[in-house]
């Protein structure tokens, strides 16, 4: 039987799949994939008024919510803030997930970002993908090996630099204008990071970064839409068979290459 084509997006808090990736969801979504998120931590230290606990809930709530107006199933968190590390307990549960849902695309954070909970998702990431058919690494829970090509990609660091500030230029931008407004939407959800911000720093400061630098990344490419979201393709090799690109094969126009 033919494999329903799933993209599964693994990013670190609650509000990051948001922030970097729904737009390519949303146009994965169009070309007929079913959506997977996994935030790998609960989000526990994103509030100066709640307690941990009481934040754990909220945002998972959150994620619910903005998972739902993305039409996206939702997967456990695994980790606490600030305390992602690669290490093996947590890359057998991360494992577990991608197998279970066996995607054919993955996304996730840029190996370099501006904070190690990113940095440490997207390692765990590469090799839990990377574990997917390899029959002798157990998982948590335990299941079977998912065979089938995935490549996976990488997204765009916070305010487009690496850690020592050199602008990152993607292999390609995904057009996102057109689902922009849903995007924007599903970043709303996560109400107590808006409203946290919106007294620190104004009124909508967290929905006007997200739009900013969506806008910032279109214009890496000289077409002419408003929105996009960048991405750098992590190599094939134990990943795939072939060297391949289903992200740009299956989004068409709506992905513009940038380097060869």
């Amino acid at each position: 039987m033919a494999r329903t084509p799933a993209v599964l997006a693994i990013f670190a808090h609650p509000d990051d799949i948001e922030f970097r990736a729904a737009g390519t969801l949303l146009r994965l979504q169009e070309a007929g994939f079913d959506l997977h998120c996994l935030n790998v931590s609960s989000g526990n230290c994103g509030s100066m008024t709640m307690s941990a606990e009481e934040t754990m809930r909220v945002r998972a709530a959150e994620a619910q919510e903005a998972a739902r107006i993305l039409g996206a199933q939702l997967y456990p968190s695994m980790a606490h803030d600030l305390e992602i590390t690669y290490e093996v307990p947590l890359l057998r549960k991360m494992a577990a997930v991608v197998r279970r849902v066996n995607p054919s695309i993955v996304l996730t954070h840029a190996l370099q970002d501006y904070m190690e909970d990113h940095m440490a998702t997207a390692r765990l990431a590469v090799t839990a993908t990377f574990a997917k058919v390899i029959a002798h690494f157990v998982t948590d829970p335990v299941s079977e090996v998912a065979p089938g090509d995935v490549t996976l990609y990488h997204a765009m660091p916070h305010g487009l630099r690496d850690p020592l500030c050199r602008p990152v230029i993607p292999d390609g931008v995904v057009d996102t204008s057109g689902v922009q407004a849903r995007k924007r939407e599903a970043l709303a959800a996560h109400r107590s990071q808006k409203d946290w911000l919106d007294r620190t720093q104004g009124m909508d400061s967290y929905l006007v970064a997200m739009d900013e630098e969506a806008s910032a990344v279109a214009q890496l490419v000289p077409a002419g839409f408003s929105h996009g979201e960048g991405w750098t393709r992590h190599v094939h090799l134990g990943m795939s068979a072939t060297d391949q690109d289903p992200l740009g094969e299956a989004l068409g126009g709506y992905f513009h290459p940038l380097q060869g």
